[in-house]
């Protein structure tokens, strides 16, 4: 089906906020005006379904590469019928594509649930779309471990990688491992060649062993600050390594509860918009409510806000990635479409689908938002078909057609 949002401002990593109009051809963007009085004879002969978004933002869906749940779903399951649940229930959070992250089990691999995510990404669902898989661990630091229990932990094993490469069958997109450990380095050489994201992340390492990773082919940094050896200055830290290599990304969990936002500013300065990738790291109890859930198993609740073990450790996040918008704009001093960008086409590049996700441009995915004058999410289409709208955006001129969309 084909419809065109009319009268709303478009904003994305390229452009600042400008009012033009956005034609949809079943999944795809079909066409992207630079002015709202711009004439395009393909626009004027075939514009199909009409939908009046006088007042609204589009801006392209959110992209969480490092998530492990939301909605009372957990994406370390056993059970692709849960990825396939919370998939659904993203959207409304602006999430249109996700990374399911894997972490580490008791005295063994997670090979159960790497098969359920694969499975997840394969068989088809409505709602967000899984991209591939994020294994956070277990190889990483015994020191920075954070919420991962000890009984996770594992050494790198070359013949370990093999078996996880061929469970993920090429869906792996990321791996945070702690590059300090005996036989990180051929682990990091063997993933960067079956290209495979390498995130520093977890980890004790020194600036300079964080330096060779680098130079080996990381590329990512896993919740900056968060589980990592400090940034001081005699002893720069893997941060200091990270800030100094244009080509590596860094996550950060904008919840102002992991990272203090004058942290997050400095980050951002560091960094600058262009490296850095706003996060969730959410877990099951994110947009759940203040009631019991688990993380890998370990019970866990929201107490005033925030996550934590039955132990009162703080563990990830209950953040949603349209209120990481918000915070990320009130943190920091970047504009709207610097902001966007953190949430959209940094995390593409980190997955591997920036040459057809995070942008509004021609040919990409039609994974948008329609947000209002207050940032408030009002409709989230992924592939071109409605996911979530509020009954404000329903009764919008056109609204039939986004029902029309979902058909």
């Amino acid at each position: 089906m084909r419809y065109t949002l009319r009268g709303a401002r478009l904003v994305d990593a390229t452009r600042d906020p400008s009012p033009g109009h956005l034609t949809i051809d079943d999944s795809h963007i079909r066409f992207v005006s630079g002015e709202q009085s711009a004439v395009d004879a393909r626009m004027e002969e075939a514009p199909g379904v009409v939908i009046d978004a006088t007042g609204m933002t589009l801006m392209p869906g959110f992209i969480d590469v490092h998530t492990h749940g939301g909605g009372g779903y957990n994406l370390q399951t056993t059970d692709a019928s849960e990825i396939q649940a919370y998939a659904r229930w993203a959207p409304t959070t602006g999430v249109t594509s996700f990374l399911i992250a894997v972490v580490g089990v008791p005295d063994g691999l997670p090979e159960a649930q790497l098969r359920a995510g694969v499975a997840a990404i394969e068989e088809p669902q409505e709602g967000a779309r899984p991209l591939g898989i994020h294994l956070e661990g277990p190889y990483i630091s015994q020191a920075r471990r954070g919420a991962h229990p000890p009984a996770w932990l594992r050494a790198p094993s070359e013949a370990e990688l093999e078996l996880i490469l061929s469970l993920t069958q090429g869906r792996l997109r990321i791996v945070t491992l702690a590059p300090e450990l005996p036989g990180a380095a051929a682990m990091i050489r063997r993933l960067v060649e079956a290209g495979v994201t390498v995130s520093i992340g977890h980890t004790d390492a020194t600036y300079e062993q964080a330096l060779e990773a680098i130079a080996l082919g990381a590329t990512h940094t896993t919740h900056c600050y968060n589980a990592m050896r400090p940034l001081y200055h005699r002893t720069p830290g893997p941060l200091g390594a990270v800030a100094q290599a244009p080509q590596v990304y860094g996550e950060v969990i904008a919840d102002g509860v992991h990272v203090h936002p004058a942290m997050v500013n400095i980050l951002v300065k560091i960094l600058g918009p262009e490296r850095t990738i706003v996060i969730t790291d959410a877990l099951a109890g994110a947009g759940y409510g203040d009631l019991p859930f688990d993380f890998g198993g370990q019970a866990a609740r929201v107490v005033h806000g925030v996550a934590r073990l039955a132990d009162g450790t703080i563990t990830g996040s209950v953040l949603t990635m349209e209120q990481g918008l918000r915070n990320i704009l009130a943190m920091t001093n970047v504009s709207l479409r610097e902001a966007v960008g953190m949430l959209t086409q940094n995390p593409a590049h980190a997955a591997g689908v920036a040459d057809h996700k995070g942008l509004l441009r021609a040919g990409y995915d039609a994974d948008f938002l329609v947000f209002d004058d207050a940032l408030t999410l009002q409709a989230t289409y992924c592939c071109g078909r409605l996911a979530y709208a509020t009954e404000a955006w329903r009764e919008r001129p056109g609204a039939d057609a986004q029902e029309n969309a979902e058909e």
